[in-house]
């Protein structure tokens, strides 16, 4: 009576991906069926990141940062991140922080909910 599983992976459906700054201003957003891993819109996401103007030295077109969490938590994206001088701050699987759980919520978050 209640539906097929909420966890199944070949559910119909789509997610919405956004990459912001970290005053919540979103940079790029896409969209990616329901059925695909989080961690495959990262790259695409990250190289759609349109270049910043500034008032001084070059246009920059890549963050200094990127925190993700767990589903991002892949050895050859952190190396992908690397590799383009991109540090990444990606939450470990495996390891469980019930006792620091929501003590932080991202402006991003605060915003689009």
């Amino acid at each position: 009576m209640t539906g097929p599983s909420p966890v199944d992976r070949g559910k119909p459906g789509s997610k919405i991906h956004v990459v912001s700054d970290r005053a919540g201003l979103p940079l790029a957003v896409g969209v990616s069926a329901a059925n695909l891993h989080d961690s495959q819109a990262l790259k695409p996401m990250l190289m759609a990141i349109p270049r910043i103007r500034s008032r001084r030295g070059p246009r920059r077109f890549r963050p200094t940062k990127l925190h993700a969490d767990k589903a991002y938590d892949i050895d050859h994206l952190r190396r992908w991140l690397r590799h383009r001088g991109i540090i990444p701050r990606i939450a470990r699987k495996g390891i469980q922080s019930f006792d620091r759980l929501g003590r932080h919520r991202w402006v991003v978050e605060r915003t689009i909910s």
